[in-house]
């Protein structure tokens, strides 16, 4: 089947084709004179399907009009560069050259078939250009002649027969100082006059290069249209509809061309030696090389509008292929990583973090692979702290959780321009960084894999994780959340994996700050009382830590503090840490990155949660739940309740505090109620010896003595994992409110 679009079928009327033009551009078309003419040339069209290869004809053309001599640009005259061209060309090189070019199976069977046609359409040209013969009569008669042909192949052999006489005139101008037949036939020709005029000449001879380029181009714009895929785009596609009715037209107008300059090279025989230049001759030359570019531009603009089509179909059809391929079993995972990474078997297109050398793609074969997939401004804080866990599986790599590579994917806005500049350098720093592979550029990334990654792996703006095992399946289409909770300990990454953690997982003090400070789990570990807080109320802050330490006082237990901040900070962290070592208020986080992970967690553990195909509870979960408030979703899980109940602390205006000993005990609230309940300390002390201890009395306390009235908010960013519909409030399991929040941040 043939994947060109044919040239051959019936155009529409003439009439027709303004009103599929901008208004702008219709004059170009439409007047009436041309439509007379154009309803006579539509007239002779006869095609009888046969089809040429134009393609390595119009070659040869267009070597003849590049290899004739120059106009003269200064004052050196015709004959200086004649003789010039001469000694510049290597004519043995030139000839092997072209034989490449047009040396294929058949092109010289077709070429002798086209002999007779293109010397009559010359003969034609010679006789009918010479007598003051009418343009349009001479262009019909051609137009007769080639009447069997396809519109781009009239176009090619008309150009051809012209440039047969072209190349022959000037064949004999450049033969003509060295070689004496050549001699004779200019003197016939009269030649040496035509040389003696250059100078008078120079403006017919520019206008004829300038229309021969016009021609030139417009031909090639024809049979890029041929080669267009049909697969793709068929003739009824608006903008095809509109360039096949344009063919016409623009075939007519190239060979109105073709005659002009034949005129114009037929004028120059037999020259007198009293030539008087005419502004007509010039006038007329760029009035059709003028007429023939803005044909041909408005063909440009349609072969773009054509070119988005094609790429869309072609998109369309790749994000279907990468979905069946992804649907379909594998022995190896090189199919899918080849899909995802455009490669050809000469290519090594991704890049070693570690070696800073450039490998292929079998460097991944059957291995477990994770895809970072972000864009150009993923944050140095996740960087850093994917570097952590990655380094750390590298230390131990015969563990089973170090069988893993990790490949950066950055996807880019490929409608925004690669600015060398700028996104180059983003680029190139971001990889220098990074100690696993990378693409060597965004570039091998293909628009139908940006569109697969977007939506069905949901990428909008945080970075993911996609675990694919060693058969190149999805295993986690985010395995990000798994990496901030346990880090390499969750290898394989499957959803299976993330659901067996959160089976043996229970809501711990040395589980909330894991792999972020060693000190205290150190503390947890020694069974002292460490108390977590947050908030950025400097007064309140102040009041509680004094307050908790006068009970610590009074019952003689050992107790910590640790500031950890908000995940959205208003004040600078800097004035808050100020104030607490001014105040003695205890220990905090210096580095920004610890702070950040801190609250990144706790995210990736509510989502990690909510994306797990069911609820994962624990014996130990349904015991502690016994002293918590309960709600709709979270009754049942403990951990998801606390979780919660950290996020809506870190969305509030108010502080807050957790107090833990070891890894049993833990109380938690907001920041005015648990400074109410521990201020009221002389009130509950009786009970600790009952209670079994300080925490227990504590939170009995706070259990019995709840707020009149409560306003919890939990912010979640809408860039990371599904956003659900509804949320209970963790306090009262009412459906809380939605709202929409926008928020800018350049800190």
């Amino acid at each position: 089947m043939s994947t060109t679009t044919p040239l051959h079928a019936a155009a529409p009327k003439i009439t027709s084709l303004s009103a599929q033009l901008p208004r702008g551009e219709r004059n170009l078309f439409s007047t009436s004179d041309d439509n007379a003419m154009m309803k006579q040339i539509l007239g002779t069209h006869a095609h009888d399907g046969r089809e040429v290869d134009v393609k390595p004809l119009l070659q040869i053309v267009e070597d003849i009009f590049h290899r004739s001599p120059p106009t003269a640009t200064t004052t050196t005259n015709v004959v200086d560069g004649i003789v010039q061209h001469v000694v510049a060309a290597d004519t043995h090189t030139h000839i092997d050259a072209l034989v490449d070019k047009t040396h294929h199976l058949g092109f010289a069977g077709m070429l002798e078939a086209l002999a007779y046609t293109i010397h009559k359409i010359s003969c034609e040209l010679s006789y009918k250009c010479s007598g003051g013969t009418d343009a349009h009569a001479t262009a019909l008669a051609i137009f007769s002649t080639l009447a069997s042909y396809s519109w781009d192949a009239k176009v090619v052999l008309s150009l051809a027969a012209f440039a047969v006489n072209y190349g022959e005139f000037w064949l004999v101008a450049q033969l003509y100082p060295t070689n004496p037949l050549a001699k004779s036939i200019a003197l016939l020709k009269q030649l040496p006059d035509i040389l003696e005029h250059s100078e008078l000449l120079k403006p017919r001879f520019e206008g004829l290069r300038n229309l021969i380029n016009a021609m030139l181009d417009l031909t090639k714009c024809l049979i890029e249209f041929k080669e267009l895929p049909t697969q793709y785009i068929s003739t009824d596609t608006p903008p095809m509809a509109v360039a096949m009715s344009l063919i016409p037209t623009a075939a007519y107008w190239t060979v109105r061309g073709v005659v002009a300059s034949a005129t114009q090279i037929n004028g120059l025989i037999g020259l007198g030696h009293e030539y008087i230049p005419s502004t007509a001759e010039a006038w007329e030359l760029s009035s059709l090389a003028h007429k023939i570019n803005n044909i041909k531009e408005h063909f440009r603009k349609q072969l773009h509008f054509c070119y988005q089509h094609i790429d869309e179909k072609r998109h369309i059809e790749a994000f279907q292929t990468l979905v069946r391929l992804f649907e379909t079993p594998h022995i190896d995972n090189m199919k899918i990583l080849r899909a995802l990474i455009y490669s050809k078997d000469d290519m090594q297109p991704i890049f070693d973090g570690t070696t800073k050398k450039k490998v292929g793609l079998e460097i991944l074969r059957r291995k477990n692979v994770l895809l970072l997939i972000s864009d150009l401004d993923i944050s140095r804080d996740e960087l850093s702290i994917l570097e952590t866990v990655y380094l750390e599986s590298r230390h131990q790599p015969s563990r089973p959780e170090s069988q893993f590579e990790m490949v950066w994917l950055p996807v880019l806005d490929k409608s925004v321009p690669w600015n060398e500049s700028s996104r180059q350098t983003d680029f190139e720093r971001l990889q220098s960084i990074m100690p696993w592979y990378s693409v060597n550029h965004p570039s091998l990334i293909d628009q139908a894999v940006i569109r697969y990654i977007k939506e069905v792996w949901h990428f909008s703006k945080k970075p993911i994780l996609v675990a694919l095992d060693p058969q190149g399946r999805v295993v986690c289409p985010n395995a990000i959340h798994m990496i901030w909770i346990w880090g390499s300990l969750a290898f394989p990454f499957t959803t299976a994996k993330e659901e067996s953690l959160w089976k043996e997982q229970t809501w711990r003090l040395d589980f909330v700050v894991d792999g972020i400070d060693p000190t205290i789990l150190n503390w947890v570990a020694e069974g002292r009382y460490v108390c977590l807080y947050g908030g950025e109320d400097l007064e309140w802050i102040e009041k509680f830590v004094t307050a908790a330490r006068y009970v610590a006082q009074e019952e003689n237990i050992p107790l910590e503090f640790v500031y950890v901040g908000k995940s959205k900070p208003r004040l600078p962290l800097s004035r808050i840490i100020d104030f607490i070592k001014a105040k003695n208020l205890g220990n905090y986080w210096t580095e920004r990155t610890l702070i950040w992970f801190f609250w990144a967690r706790l995210q990736s553990m509510y989502y990690s949660k909510t994306q797990l195909p069911s609820k994962t509870t624990t014996d130990n979960d349904n015991k502690i739940q016994q002293h918590l408030p309960s709600s709709k979703t979270s009754e049942s899980d403990h951990v998801m309740h606390e979780i919660m109940n950290m996020l809506s602390f870190d969305s509030s205006d108010q502080g807050w505090a957790i107090i833990s000993r070891g890894t049993a005990e833990m109380s938690r609230s907001k920041g005015d109620q648990i400074y109410s309940s521990i201020s009221q300390y002389n009130d509950w002390k009786v009970h600790i010896p009952t209670k079994g201890g300080v925490i227990p009395a504590l939170n009995d306390h706070l259990h019995s003595h709840p707020t009149e009235h409560h306003c919890n908010r939990l912010i979640l960013p809408g860039t990371v994992g599904r956003i659900p519909e509804t949320v209970p409030c963790s306090e009262c399991t009412r459906p809380m409110e939605k709202y929409i929040l926008y928020r800018c941040c350049t800190d």
